[in-house]
This record gives C-alpha cells, structure tokens and sequence, in this order.
C-alpha cells in the first residue's frame, strides 16, 4: 500500500510541473492552476499489480487506451491516458454494466465524470438529456462521435440521445474536455468530444440473455449472441443483439418503449487489412413531458409530467414522439506501402413523428376554430439522412508521423409542422386550412473538414505535434413556409475557416506524463438564423474560440491521478431560450470558459479503493461578468469502489454546484447531489452449460433527493417557468448468463 509520505511526494512532483507549466504559458489565464489527465502506460499493457500485500487500485475495467495502447484491466469508473494531450476521461464496460442503468443512455453514463453534468427527469435513459453539460457547454456546442463518427441533427448539431445506442452495447464513452488536434472530426469540437465506441465480438462462441426489473414498472429484456471465431471464414467474428425497454417513466404518464437491434461484423482480410461492418436499428414511442410549474409540482408533486384528462393541452395521449433511427457503417483499415490507412462510410437515419398540446402544462386556454373547447396542439415530422466518409492516412516522415485525411457528410432534412384540434381528431387547425401550416422546409447541410498535421519525436520524451484543419460548411434552406415568418424563402450560405492547433506531450518518466495544447475552434450558426425574411441581413456570426490547457497524468500501481486546467475564449456566443414547445436563440456576445478539473483511484487495501474527482468552472459573459446558463461553478465526485473475487460494489456521489437557469443569472438553481449504489456477484459455471451468471443490484439517488434541479423552459401563454426535478429512489435487479 502506499504510505503517506509517497503519496505526499507523487503531489509534490505533480505541483512542481503544474508551476513550471504556468510559467511556461505566462501571460494567459493559466496561471491560476494546472492540471492533467489519467491512467495508462503508453504502448504497453498496465497492470494494477500489488504493493505489498493485497493491495491494487480497485477500477471498473475495459478501458482502451487510446494512440495504440493495448487495452488494460480493472479501470477505474474515470481515467485518462498516459499518451493524451488534452483532458481525457475514459469510462469502460464495466461501469456501464456494473454501475450506470441498464436503461441509461451515453449522457446519463458521463455524467460522473469531472466538470459534467446530467440528470434524465424521467430516470435513466427514459427520456431525452435534458441538459448534459460539459464545462457550461451545452448540447450542440460539444462533438459526439459513433465509433468515430461524427453525428447529431443538422439544424442545431445537437443529438437524441434515446434514439440510437443502448448501453449493452456500448463498450467504452471517453470524455476529451478539449478541442483535440487538427486530426479531431466534427461540428462543434471546441466544447470537448464524447466519443461513444461500439463493443467488440467474443472469439468465443456464446449466448448471453439479459433481463431487468426497476422501478417505474421498467423492464429490459434482450439476448446477444456471439458467432465466436469463424476460422474456416478467414477469422470472422461477429455479434448480434437485440433488446426491448418498457417503462411508465418517473414523471407521470410519460412512459415509454423502445426497442433496438445492433450487429456488428468483423472480417480479416489477410495480414494487414480488416473490413468491419455495424448496423444499428431503434424504434422508439415516448410520451413527453416539458416540465412543471412550481405550482404544479407543489400541487401534484415533483413527478408531475402529463395529465390523464382528454380536455387538457397536457393529456398523454396528445404528448408523443413515434421515432425510427437507423445508424450503419462500413470500416476499412489496411497498411499499405507504409501508408497507414482508414476509411469509414457510413450513412444515419432518423424519422420522427410527434405531437403535442398548443401549450402543455402552461396556461394557454381551450379552444380553436371548430369550437371554444376544442383542444388546440401541433403535430410535427422531422426526417432526416446523413451520408458521408472518413478518410485517415498515417505515414513516417522524419523523425515523427504524418497525418493527413478528411471528412464530408450531407445531410438532408424535411420538416413540417401544423397546428390542430385534437377534440376534431386532429383537423388543421385554421381558416383556410393552409394558415395552419407552421412550417413546411427542406435543409441540407454540407460538411467538407479536411486536415494535415506532423507528429514530431523532438526527443524521445517529447512530441510536439502541429497541423490545421480546414472546415467548409454550406447551408440551404428552400421552404414554401419558413419557420417564424410563415413565408417562402429559397436561401444558402456558406462558410469556412481555418483552425490550426499544437500540443505537447512530454513523458516524464514511465508513470508520468504532462501536456499543453493551444488550439482554434469555430461552429457554423445554426438553421434558426436562417428564420427571417432575408437571412443576408443576420448580424448573427459564426462562433469561434481559442482553446488553451495544460495537463498532467500519473499512474501507478496504487495510485492513478490527473489534474488539468484550462482557459476558452469565446467569440459570438449564441445561447437559447425555450417558450412554450419552441426554441428561441439570440448572440450573447464573448464570454470566457476556464476552470481546474482533476481525478484520482487511490488503493486502500483489502479489495477497497477511493474514487474522486472534483472541478471548479466558470463561464462568464465578456461584456458583464454574468455567468451562462446552465454553467455550474463547480462539480464533484467521490466514492468507494470494492472488487473481490466475485464480488464487485460501488458508492458513488455526484454533486453539481450552483447555476443559472437563462441569462442575465436569473432563475438561480442550487447545488445538488445523488449517491448512486451497485452490487454484482458473479457465479461461474453454476451449471454445466452455463460459463457464469450475474446477479447485480442497483440503488439510484440513494438519498431520494426531488428537488428542482434545471429550468425546463417557459409556457407559451405567459412566460411561466417551468422546471425539471430530480427523479426519486430507484432500484434495480439485473441477471445475465453467458451459455
């Protein structure tokens, strides 16, 4: 075990590079603090090997370490690599399947990592993300990756996050809270990356059922089987998983049902080539909530979601979405004449249907053209497709690596929207019929990013790695009815821009790393500024920001530690604002993002170890000092992990400090926190045909803490705000075999 005076001199030596770091980089923000990134020792296997006696930091699995690491074993619930030069927090398999909901979506397994914030109103993966935040930045100003796939809708770049991927899954969510280098893909990259990576076949043929109970009437049923290695193929190894979710949902009436089917494919093509083929299908119906009144929770409780009157706007059987997504792609990685080469053409779909009261929980009242009572409300389709291909080329130069490559992607999008009257089974809503149309529009947008960039071994501690990036964006919009204006527009712009980028890694020895990264970011308006008469006169302008952090790593047998801190000058912030079931957005001007994040396992002996991580955040408007919305001042994790022979357990608590609902620090939301508890005992061979068994127990918000916890928005009759709590004690029974 390590005594104190080693873990005293591991934090001395990371405070002396922290000061030599903010000396090197005088003149910025970074003066403030210093910071790194976890785990993981380059190019080779880590083991958590022991100290003594028994002792070994107890971590939860399956992380790959990314820049060709090899994969390592027993993980804790967050780290980062030894070779990343950028904060970086890794999750693995076992804490998405020991830990997070077997219901949860990708936000709501992030959410314990630093400086990250979510809670899901309706409890896990039962709903959309209402509000994950990374750093203060929100949905459409991060990057979101599918097996390196960049994705998400092509008006706002945000993502549905109950639409595609189901955790059982979902091998690995690295959280990069930084724009990456030149080499990083995608819209909105300045806000950080969530990479979500696919599991991988079994080399051993297997048949794994899976079944879950949980509160909220929830089930989870699903089987996965395994093909095993096909030697008489070539070496193929595949997979296919289906799984169906029902719930009633934590809020009331707001229930749902899903169902998903992923496959995945993996085909040798002699010694240096592999062909990788996945395929994922959802459909999905889910009744929707948009948040509560204060009065209304007081009157109905926290839950409050919809009503069961057919007379109210807010009647379940006028709240739903009826979604169908697909998400295929195929992945060729071959060497060739020294040419490292990757590519990825892929192509997602998404088809939705939904429909809502005129103004569900707010105060509008009854009536439409047919009758004073009638229920008034709106029935929408969105349907959308991207296609496009990744293109990566990696060769020795010199002393070090180039890189060079590109993405494009197209997607095309149709949305139409009217309003109705419910009590006339859904008749347009209007006189003539036509003025009931509030939109009628087709979108495209055209992503070309391509980049170079030169990895260079100055030494063999130190990389230095330059490159840019160039980003084109194109935007068409032809609408027989615009959104707002109810006015035909035929209308396309475009923009670009060149973001160059240099980090520094320097490996101080083979337990210690540190960083530094300087970077530019940029992100094309969104489609809602194209919501005018004339779209050329828009004062809105495309956001950029310059990224500066640096970082340091440490891991060790018994102890894995990373601190980092970071400084985001932010031009032409836009922020938004929801009224009723619509989303307004206006230019906030620049603001600033900067903060200091760290994380660390520490062994305590006996199967134990202690799990922490905290941040301290800012995000402020340039012109006032005001803070953003949704931006907490501060995060924090801290837990006790147990991982003995069959047994494995966890108590993690997650709080998030203080934030502002909307601009101008109105809408003030106090800190929170929820304990999360899990336990899992593994049987193995309990039966002759069966190789183990599982039986795991989950407890979520172990406190049973319902406060409000996030602004929802405001009603569209008079601006009453309305709030989102946080669901009640939940628990969990999951069993699973492999056969």
């Amino acid at each position: 075990m390590l005594d104190r005076p080693s873990i005293r001199r591991s934090l001395l030596a990371v405070s002396v590079t922290a000061a030599v770091g903010s000396v090197a980089l005088a003149g910025t923000w970074f003066d403030v603090a210093f910071a790194a990134d976890a785990p993981v020792v380059q190019t080779q296997q880590v083991t958590t090997g022991t100290m003594g006696s028994n002792t070994r930091i107890v971590q939860l699995k399956g992380v790959v370490v990314s820049a060709g690491a090899e994969t390592a074993t027993d993980q804790a619930p967050t780290q980062a690599s030894l070779v990343a030069t950028q904060p970086q927090s890794i999750i693995g398999d076992r804490y998405i399947e020991n830990v997070a909901a077997s219901t949860a979506n990708y936000s709501d397994i992030v959410k314990i990592a630093p400086s990250v914030s979510d809670v899901d109103p309706n409890g896990a993966g039962l709903m959309e993300s209402q509000g994950l935040s990374i750093r203060g930045f929100q949905n459409g100003e991060y990057n979101v990756t599918f097996d390196g796939i960049p994705w998400g809708d092509s008006n706002d770049f945000t993502q549905h996050s109950t639409s595609y991927f189901m955790p059982q899954d979902i091998g690995q969510v690295t959280v990069d809270r930084g724009p990456g280098s030149a080499r990083t893909l995608g819209n909105a990259t300045f806000g950080g990356t969530l990479s979500v990576d696919s599991k991988d076949p079994d080399q051993k043929m297997s048949v794994n059922p899976f079944f879950s109970v949980a509160s909220f009437n929830t089930q989870v049923e699903g089987v996965r089987v395994d093909t095993g290695k096909l030697d008489q193929y070539g070496g193929t190894t595949a997979y296919f998983s289906a799984k169906n979710l029902s719930s009633d949902g934590y809020l009331t009436h707001a229930g749902l049902d899903r169902q998903n089917f992923f496959g995945k494919v993996v085909q040798p093509l002699g010694d240096h080539t592999t062909l990788t083929f996945a395929s994922n299908l959802t459909r999905l119906h889910q009744n929707v909530s948009i948040g509560a009144t204060r009065a209304q929770i007081a009157q109905y409780g926290p839950n409050h979601g919809l009503s069961a009157d057919p007379t109210s706007q807010s009647f379940y059987g006028y709240n739903y979405d009826n979604i169908t997504t697909d998400f295929e792609y195929l992945d060729l990685e071959t060497r060739l004449g020294g040419w490292d080469i990757g590519d990825k053409l892929y192509t997602y779909g998404y088809r939705h249907r939904g429909y809502n009261g005129a103004d569900p929980n707010g105060e509008q009242p009854n009536g439409t053209v047919y009758g004073p009572n009638d229920v008034p409300g709106q029935r929408m389709r969105m349907d959308y497709r991207s296609v496009g291909d990744i293109l990566r080329l990696s060769h020795e130069l010199g002393p070090g690596e180039v890189h060079l490559g590109g993405w494009v992607d197209r997607q095309t999008n149709q949305r139409l929207q009217y309003e109705i009257d419910w009590s006339n089974g859904g008749a347009l809503n209007a006189v003539p019929t036509s003025a009931a149309i509030d939109r009628y529009m087709s979108d495209s947008l055209t992503d070309l990013q391509s980049y170079a960039e030169y990895q260079w071994h100055a030494t063999d501690k130190l990389d230095v790695t330059g490159g840019v990036k160039f980003v084109n964006f194109r935007r068409t919009l032809n609408a027989a009815v615009n959104q707002k204006t109810g006015l035909p527009i035929n209308y396309a712009q475009t923009w670009t821009r060149e973001l160059p980028s240099l980090d520094m890694h320097y490996a101080i020895n083979d337990h210690w790393s540190a960083y530094a990264q300087w970077a530019k970011g940029f992100l094309a308006p969104n489609l809602n500024t194209f919501y005018t008469i004339d779209p050329a006169q828009n004062r809105v302008v495309p956001e950029s920001t310059t990224n500066q952090q640096i970082g340091t790593a440490w891991n060790t047998d018994g102890l894995t530690l990373s601190l980092d801190a970071y400084h985001i000058d932010f031009s032409n912030k836009i922020e938004s604002r929801k009224i009723g079931t619509q989303t307004l957005f206006y230019n906030a001007g620049g603001a600033i993002y900067k903060g200091v994040e760290g994380e660390a396992t520490v062994a305590i002996g006996g199967g134990f170890s202690l799990y922490g991580n905290a941040s301290l955040n800012s995000a402020r408007e340039k012109a006032n000092g005001q803070w953003l919305p949704n931006a907490p001042h501060r995060t924090a994790a801290l837990g006790v992990l147990f991982d003995q022979g069959p047994w494995s357990a966890s108590v993690l608590d997650k709080y998030v400090g203080v934030r502002y609902g909307d601009s101008g620090q109105t809408q003030r939301l106090g800190g929170y926190a929820t304990t999360d508890l899990a336990a899992s005992y593994v049987f193995e061979h309990p039966l002759h045909a069966v190789r183990d068994a599982t039986v795991s127990v989950k407890i979520g918000n172990l406190g049973n803490n319902k406060h409000i916890n996030a602004l929802a928005g405001y009603t569209g009759q008079d601006g009453t705000p309305l709030y989102w709590t946080i669901p009640e004690r939940s628990f969990e029974l999951d069993l699973s075999a492999h056969f």
